[in-house]
């Protein structure tokens, strides 16, 4: 994990309204991201989420990258939460609110009974993660596991359900600095 950590130190600091957001290759695809941070990330998903699923689910957008090469590696099929409505049968709605927006998103091809790991890059509200989990609640899927790679401490709306999340690592942002509390592994 020692490049993540690294970047995590690297990485600049905006303010967003009032919110520090904290810009990093895995979560916002700038600065670039290099293929061995994201290399390094998806080989720590592999070790600390549990893989014994049906699907791999990850929402739109900053997700995609990093579900997209834990399913190359896992051979476990791949679903994208849109933001894009496509008025497909079995198409199930779910709203997000996070620190900085409200949107709709979009589910296809989970079914009752399938057995899935949520992927993400980083939860920091908790807003679109709690979002999914109430929604595969809805349409009776098991969650085996939800993994992120990074996770600002502190109360999330993801505490507000039956689930937890697995992280890379744990961090928190104060004055523009990223403070590291925990890593996996």
């Amino acid at each position: 994990m020692d490049r993540l950590l690294e970047s995590l130190h690297e990485a600049p600091i905006v303010d967003k309204d009032g919110y520090q957001y904290l810009v990093h290759p895995i979560s916002n695809g700038v600065p670039m991201l290099e293929p061995e941070l994201l290399r390094e990330v998806v080989v720590g998903v592999t070790q600390a989420a549990d893989l014994d699923v049906d699907k791999i689910v990850a929402p739109e957008a900053m997700g995609i990258h990093i579900a997209t090469a834990l399913s190359l590696q896992t051979d476990v099929p791949l679903v994208v939460i849109r933001k894009r409505e496509y008025g497909l049968d079995g198409e199930v709605a779910l709203h997000q609110t996070t620190g900085y927006s409200e949107s709709e998103m979009y589910i296809n091809d989970v079914e009752e009974g399938d057995r899935v790991l949520i992927v993400d890059d980083l939860l920091s509200t908790g807003g679109t993660l709690a979002a999914i989990t109430d929604a595969m609640d809805e349409i009776g899927a098991e969650i085996v596991d939800i993994a992120v790679v990074i996770r600002k401490v502190g109360e999330t709306a993801l505490d507000e359900t039956d689930y937890e999340a697995t992280s890379l690592v744990d961090i928190s942002v104060e004055d523009y600095e990223v403070t590291i509390h925990e890593t996996w592994d």
